[in-house]
């Protein structure tokens, strides 16, 4: 049998913005509850008051469940260094045949310059290339039989290192891209290990990017 507080849950979970936003306590629960009225009142086939809404709003609101959990803050806490590099260039190549056979070659052109930042990463049908910009020519003349895609310069990517027990903890990532998504900010890559993960985004992106990932220590 269908509830108020059911459906009002369901409608709440399949809106995960205005989940968080509810968790925080920043939405007027009245104003909510005559927005979803309609669509909670179609559901039920009668007629709600707001009052019984805006209690099943706030049990929500009140639940752990809803908000940024203990063990997701403490994981965000024990964030550690968190690093900044400028001057990238992205490439994304269709895969072929012979395209590691040129990966390798560039790893040992990259392994007389242990400044040079590099990371690769590989789908079904794209591998995909970020580089410090300086060795463009390189990653050009290397490639120059394979099919580029896509290319993005003046880029910078910042690199997070988490707590070891991140791993157990559902939510992490969620939690921290949709911060930066609030934000505004673009992500044109994501990679990550298994205590670390690296965001790439716009040069004029990157200083605000920065500031959201520190804040995450001080919730």
């Amino acid at each position: 049998m269908k509830t108020i507080s059911s459906v009002v849950e369901h409608y709440i979970k399949k809106k995960p913005f205005l989940q968080s936003a509810l968790a925080q306590g920043i939405i007027n629960l009245t104003s909510l509850s005559r927005i979803v009225k309609p669509e909670i009142e179609s559901e039920l086939g009668k007629d709600i008051r707001n009052g019984a809404i805006v209690m099943a709003l706030k049990r929500l609101s009140d639940d752990l469940e809803f908000r940024a959990t203990h063990k997701i803050l403490k994981v965000l806490k024990n964030i550690g260094e968190i690093t900044v590099r400028s001057s990238l260039s992205d490439y994304t190549f269709l895969a072929s045949d012979k395209i590691l056979v040129h990966q390798a070659k560039l790893l040992e052109e990259i392994n007389e310059n242990q400044d040079v930042f590099y990371t690769s990463s590989r789908g079904v049908n794209e591998i995909n290339i970020v580089i410090s910009s300086i060795m463009d020519e390189t990653v050009q003349r290397l490639f120059k039989d394979e099919k580029c895609t896509q290319k993005a310069d003046n880029l910078s990517s910042i690199t997070v290192k988490l707590p070891a027990e991140n791993v157990s903890v559902p939510g992490i990532y969620y939690f921290i891209f949709q911060r930066l998504a609030w934000e505004g900010i673009v992500l044109y890559e994501v990679i990550s290990t298994t205590n670390e993960f690296t965001i790439l985004v716009n040069d004029e992106q990157v200083d605000i990017a920065f500031k959201t990932i520190k804040d995450l220590k001080t919730l």
